[in-house]
C-alpha cells in the first residue's frame, strides 16, 4: 500500500491527483497504512512503521492515535534487548471485530469462527443436508450462530461472513451460476434468503478461489508469485494467482476449466452439456464411469476406487492410471496460457497425491513443454475455509476501518 503524507512545502496539486487532496482523505489513507503496517508486522514499534512505510514519525503517530481511539489497534507491551530505551509496540485489536467463513460442497458444510488476527476460536463440520436451497440456507445459518455462540460471542459482534460455494455469483443479478452440484442454488433470491439466515453482512465466492486464498496465505502457495491450485473432486475448477493476485476475469468466472472441452470425454452428450466435457470426464463422475467400464461392480464412488487402488486392486490401479492421464492433460492445457510456477492439486480426489503425483508428472513430462511444478496441498479439507476466513477478514478490516474513520467507505 502507498503511503501519502502531506509535508509542508510539497506540490499539493500533484497531491491532488492522487488523493483529491484533501487532509481528512490523506489521514485517511495514512491511517490506513499504519493499520496495514501493524496486521503484517504486529507488534511493531512507532519507528518501525515509519521505516517500514516511509512515514514521518509525527505522522504516523498521529495515525496511531486515531486507531487507538478506534479501538482497532492496541498496545502490545515494550520492546526488550539491545541498548537504549524501550519501545512501545503496537498490534492489531484481535477483538475488534469478528468473522465467520463457510465452505459449501455437496457432502459437507464446513465453517470456522475467527478474530480480527485470523485465530481460529470455534470450527465445525457437518454433512450436507443438500436436499434442497432452503435446507442448505437453514444448516448454514445454524451452523454459523451455533459456532459464535461455542466460542461465546454475541452475533452482533460478528462483522462478516464469507461463504464459499460452488458456482459464480453475478452480483448485479444477486444469483448463482454454474452451481449445478446443489439443487436450486441458481435460483433468484438464494443469496438474499442466505444473508437473512445469517443476519451479518455477506459475501458469497466461488469454493475454488477461497480454497486458492487459503493456499496462498497457509498453504504450498505462499510466497509464489504465480501458482495454480487445481481442485479435482466432484467438480473440476481452477483457481490463478497472478502476480500474488487472485484473478477473477471479467465476469468472475476465470478458472471454470471443468467447461473446456475433452477429446477423448467419456461423457454423454448430456452430461457433458450439464457439467462441462473436462468436469465429466476428470472428476468423480468420470473416475465412477471408468471403473465401471473395466469391469469394477460394487457399489462405486470415486473414494472407494482410490481406497481399492490402494489395497492393491488391479483394475483400480488401472482407473487411477488414466486418471493422472486426465489430470496430466489438463494440467498440460492451462500450463501454456497461464504459466504458472506452481500446480497444487486438491479437492477429494487430487488429495490422492501418494498415488496420482508421480504418474501425472510422468505423463506431465511426456505431453507438454510447459512443466511447472506439481504438488499435493497440505492443508487438506481445511483450505477453502482458512481462504473463506481469510476474505471475511479482508472485508470486516474494510467496514471497520471505514466505520471507525467516520467517512463512509475508503478505498485506498
Amino acid at each position: 500500500m502507498k503511503c501519502v503524507e502531506r509535508r509542508r512545502g510539497a506540490d499539493t496539486a500533484g497531491e491532488r491527483t492522487f488523493a483529491g487532496g484533501t487532509p481528512s482523505l490523506l489521514r485517511a489513507i495514512n491511517e490506513r497504512t499504519v493499520l496495514e503496517t501493524i496486521r503484517e508486522l504486529g507488534p511493531v514499534s512507532r519507528a518501525e512503521i515509519a521505516r517500514s512505510c516511509g512515514l514521518s514519525k509525527p505522522t504516523v503517530s498521529q495515525a496511531l492515535a486515531a486507531l487507538l481511539r478506534s479501538r482497532l489497534v492496541r498496545e502490545a507491551g515494550r520492546s526488550s534487548g539491545g541498548k537504549g530505551r524501550t519501545a512501545q509496540l503496537y498490534e492489531l485489536n484481535a477483538h475488534a471485530g469478528w468473522v465467520v467463513g463457510v465452505d459449501v460442497g455437496r457432502d459437507w458444510v464446513r465453517a470456522a469462527v475467527a478474530d480480527l488476527n485470523g485465530g481460529i476460536v470455534a470450527r465445525r463440520d457437518e454433512r450436507s443436508r443438500a436436499r434442497s436451497a432452503r435446507t442448505l440456507i437453514s444448516q448454514i445459518g445454524d451452523l454459523a450462530h451455533g459456532l459464535a455462540a461455542e466460542a461465546g460471542l454475541k452475533w452482533r459482534q460478528v462483522s462478516h461472513a464469507t461463504v464459499g460455494s460452488p458456482g459464480v455469483f453475478e452480483p448485479t443479478r444477486r444469483k448463482m451460476t454454474l452451481a449445478e452440484s446443489l439443487p436450486g442454488w441458481g435460483r433468484q433470491g438464494v443469496f438474499d434468503a442466505l444473508q437473512r439466515a445469517l443476519g451479518t453482512n455477506l459475501s458469497i465466492e466461488n469454493d475454488v478461489n477461497v480454497a486458492t486464498v487459503g493456499e496462498q496465505l497457509h498453504g504450498l502457495g505462499k510466497g509464489v508469485a504465480n501458482f495454480v491450485f487445481l481442485h479435482v473432486g466432484t467438480g473440476v475448477g481452477l483457481g490463478l494467482v497472478v502476480n500474488g493476485e487472485l484473478f477473477r476475469g471479467a465476469t468472475g468466472a476465470a478458472g471454470e476449466v471443468g467447461h473446456l472441452p475433452f477429446g477423448s470425454s467419456s461423457a454423454s452428450p448430456e452430461e457433458a452439456r450439464r457439467r462441462g466435457a473436462l468436469e465429466a470426464t476428470v472428476g468423480g463422475v468420470g473416475v465412477v464411469a471408468e471403473a465401471r467400464r473395466l469391469g469394477m461392480r460394487s457399489p462405486l464412488n470415486a473414494r472407494r476406487v482410490f481406497a481399492a487402488a490402494r489395497r492393491g486392486d488391479a483394475v483400480a490401479q488401472r482407473v487411477v492410471g488414466v486418471e493422472a492421464k486426465r489430470i496430466a492433460f489438463t494440467i498440460a492445457a492451462i500450463a501454456p496460457v497461464v504459466d504458472p510456477e506452481l500446480v497444487v492439486l486438491g479437492g477429494g480426489i487430487g488429495r490422492n497425491g501418494d498415488l496420482l503425483l508421480d504418474p501425472v508428472e510422468r505423463e506431465l513430462h511426456s505431453l507438454s513443454k510447459f512443466r511447472p511444478r506439481v504438488d499435493v496441498s497440505v492443508l487438506g479439507e481445511d483450505g477453502a475455509v482458512l481462504g473463506a476466513v481469510a476474505m471475511a477478514l479482508r472485508s470486516a478490516q474494510d467496514r471497520l476501518f471505514a466505520r471507525a474513520s467516520g467517512r463512509g467507505e475508503i478505498v485506498v
